[in-house]
């Protein structure tokens, strides 16, 4: 699968109700960078999705890639869809810290 997904591919999967494969969202990685290690996030859930006891992302801050230093925040009016624009949630991490063993 890595091959193909580099210089700012993507890769979407659909989320779909067990039982009916009616459709509950999606998600997403976009600006695939192979070389950098790096890419973005991207899901959404249908309105019929939502409140149905299912959690939401999660990462561990204890852990080794937790301990580092990160930025949260929310970047306004920042993407373009059908019915509009839309504020988007930003996970960043601060550019030189370390991980856990000294790496990068």
């Amino acid at each position: 699968m890595a091959e193909g997904l580099g210089g700012g591919a993507g890769a979407q999967w659909a989320v779909v109700d067990a039982d009916t494969d009616r459709l509950l969202g999606r998600v997403g990685l976009r600006e695939i960078h192979l070389d950098d290690g790096t890419a973005e996030v991207a899901c959404w859930t249908t309105a019929e999705a939502r409140g149905r006891g299912r959690r939401g992302p999660r990462h561990d801050h204890a852990g080794p890639l937790g301990a580092r230093r990160h930025v949260e925040g929310t970047k306004h009016s920042s993407a373009l869809h059908m019915d509009g624009w839309h504020d988007m949630h930003l996970h960043a991490r601060v550019q030189g810290d370390r991980a856990a063993g000294g790496r990068a």
